[in-house]
């Protein structure tokens, strides 16, 4: 963008004046009688800085065109940044305690000048803090919360999870009779209000909520009548199956699979899960949902540390190998639950 680019032009800058400061201009006379017998060697002096100026102009070219090559990155180099400390106030409400950021630097403005300190790195790593605090100057932060609050009034998404938790019934005793009271204070935010800030006031009319839950104590017709309304549109979500369990074992980047392997890898111990034994981790987890509680994708989590729960213990004993996992070793570490229905049970 515009403004990155020219935060690493000022950054490049600023290291540039690092290593080849531009030459100091000559000091001004400082009493007349300085000023009156200072002509003498003015004519010297001239021809000096002119030498200076032009070796000093050829040495910053030089150093700047290695700088834009990339020739001096591993290069150390002391560079002076502003400290940019995080202070936050705890605020206790009526409703509970919430924590506003209120950096006291901002509060006092230009009264306390801020800290700079001094730190040794690479050139390299230069480019980076420099680029970053340069942009930090570039950009008018009122325009970026102006801008911010108006796209969340008009396009933001608020995603309210596990909203079953708070449902229960009106003949209801002991911690469920808060649970009306949660619902009461998050229907003015739903139905349209003004709600404070630290960026300023934002207003929730045109807010899209969508609240989920699973829903498997309670109902949706247990919620408040008011907050029903609230949600007109209702999509039932069918269980997860073994592909889909398969899937979410084998396709995202930091996949579980993928956590197992790199944890163990630690320890020098290659592990590796054949596809069987993939298919197979995925049907157990099927299977117990079916079972028990359907807990969805979690119950994969148990499943796996079930499943190299041996390896995992014996870890730093075992010697630098490579440990193959396929079906039947699944099988053999699974076959209690899937034989014992109380055990099944307890596998969270």
């Amino acid at each position: 963008s515009e403004v990155s680019e020219k935060a690493a032009r000022l950054a490049e800058e600023r290291i540039l004046e690092i290593l080849a400061p531009s030459p100091k201009r000559r000091r001004p006379a400082k009493n007349p009688l300085e000023a009156l017998f200072g002509e003498m060697g003015e004519s010297a002096s001239e021809v000096d800085d002119t030498v200076e100026s032009q070796s000093s102009r050829q040495l910053r070219e030089r150093i700047a065109a290695e700088l834009r090559s990339g020739a001096l990155e591993d290069r150390q180099i002391e560079i002076e940044i502003e400290e940019t400390p995080q202070k936050t106030l705890e605020v206790f409400t009526l409703g509970g305690m919430e924590e506003m950021g209120i950096n006291l630097q901002d509060m006092l403005g230009s009264f306390l000048p801020r800290k700079k300190k001094k730190r040794r790195v690479t050139v390299r790593e230069a480019r980076r803090i420099l680029a970053q605090e340069e942009a930090q100057k570039l950009i008018d932060m009122d325009e970026v919360v102006s801008q911010a609050i108006e796209r969340a009034e008009q396009t933001g998404i608020i995603f309210l999870d596990e909203i079953d938790k708070i449902a229960g019934r009106e003949n209801s005793y002991g911690p469920d009779v808060s649970r009306g009271g949660v619902q009461r204070d998050i229907l003015p935010v739903i139905e349209g209000s003004t709600v404070m800030t630290k960026y300023g006031p934002v207003k929730t009319d045109y807010i899209l909520f969508i609240a989920a839950g699973a829903f498997h104590v309670s109902k949706p017709s247990d919620l408040i009548p008011e907050l029903q309304g609230r949600f007109p549109i209702r999509v039932e979500l069918e269980p997860l199956g073994k592909e889909d369990f398969l899937r979410i074992l084998t396709e995202p980047d930091n996949s579980l699979i993928r956590q197992y392997t790199e944890l163990l890898r630690t320890e020098e111990i290659d592990v590796e899960f054949t596809p069987d034994a993939l298919a197979e981790i995925a049907e157990m987890a099927n299977l117990v949902n079916t079972r028990t509680e359907n807990i969805g994708a979690r119950r994969l989590h148990t499943i796996m540390e079930k499943v190299i729960e041996d390896i995992s213990f014996q870890a730093p004993d075992l010697p630098q190998q490579r440990i193959v996992i396929d079906k039947e070793y699944v099988s053999e570490r699974l076959a209690d639950i899937v034989a014992d229905k109380d055990l099944s049970s307890y596998i969270l």
